[in-house]
């Protein structure tokens, strides 16, 4: 059964920074593309990052997230700088088999979600 578990969220001033983990089990990691989308209030679910075959970002992030890939610890990461209010969102990982995509409807397996608050 595959299972993702993000963590790291949390409250943070604009302009700081945080991490996010993405915790993967009864997968073999290391053959699944991965990524992050994010949901803000009242809206949908949007891509933010994907990495597997190809690595690439939501225009709204370029130069301020970074996504990562650990496979021998089978964690997923998301570097954060430079935050803004407009990031405040639920922050889910996903996974996929095959190249990575930045629609949400083409990954099968979601983490929880964590909660980012950017506060100005």
């Amino acid at each position: 059964q595959v299972q993702l578990a993000e963590s790291g969220g949390g409250l943070v001033q604009a302009g700081g920074s945080l991490r996010l983990s993405c915790a993967a089990s009864g997968l073999t990691f290391s053959s699944y593309a991965m990524g992050w989308f994010r949901q803000r209030p009242g809206k949908e679910r949007e891509f933010v990052a994907i990495i597997g075959g190809i690595t690439n970002y939501a225009d709204s992030v370029k130069g301020r997230f970074t996504i990562s890939r650990d496979n021998a610890k089978n964690t997923l990461y998301l570097q954060m700088n430079s935050l803004k209010p407009e990031d405040t969102a639920v922050y889910y990982c996903a996974s996929r088999q095959g190249v990575a995509r930045a629609r949400p409807n083409d990954y099968n397996y979601w983490g929880q979600g964590t909660q980012v608050t950017v506060s100005s």
